[in-house]
């Protein structure tokens, strides 16, 4: 049985990464793995903690893999991956967790969609950094992350329209260099 091309939507907060995972899934007519960590801490009753995060870490593993079974068209969407919990836990705690470090060398991906920061901020609780600066830095660091991954990559900016547009190109490219 040939698996999915996974395909992970990444970037940082506020940059339409939710929003276009679910519409390539539904363009593509294929599953998609949202981000857990938004559910995870609208469910708390406190702060998130440094602890917090290793279990956010572990049930997005869990959900990806449960989704990856309903996948279709050789297609499979992922909002964010695991170094998205390493990078916010490196800037908010100086240390990420062992258990995500080796998580992250050992899950495969096809594809990286790296969103850029041109689309305005919305204003959510559960974000940290609107200022322009820190989008930039965060942005900065996710495209290292890319850069180095040994995955293919693309930069998605502009419209949401563009970045759809953009974002097919990709695929469609990563499926016929299979």
């Amino acid at each position: 049985m040939i698996s999915p091309k996974k395909i992970v939507i990444i970037g940082p907060e506020s940059t339409g990464k939710s929003t276009l995972t679910e519409q390539l899934a539904q363009y593509y007519h294929t599953s998609f793995t949202p981000e857990y960590a938004r559910e995870y801490i609208e469910n708390l009753q406190r702060e998130y903690v440094e602890e917090d995060l290793p279990e956010i870490a572990k049930k997005q593993v869990v959900l990806e893999e449960k989704n990856l079974i309903e996948a279709k068209n050789n297609l499979f969407f992922c909002d964010t991956d695991l170094y998205v919990l390493k990078v916010w836990s490196e800037h908010k705690y100086d240390h990420c967790d062992l258990w995500t470090l080796q998580q992250i060398s050992q899950r495969k991906y096809d594809l990286y969609l790296l969103t850029y920061i041109d689309i305005p901020w919305q204003p959510d609780p559960q974000r940290e950094h609107p200022e322009p600066a820190m989008r930039e830095y965060f942005y900065r660091i996710y495209r290292d992350i890319v850069i180095h991954s040994g995955v293919p990559w693309a930069d998605v900016r502009g419209s949401h329209e563009t970045r759809m547009s953009q974002s097919i190109i990709a695929i469609d490219r990563c499926i016929k260099t299979a």
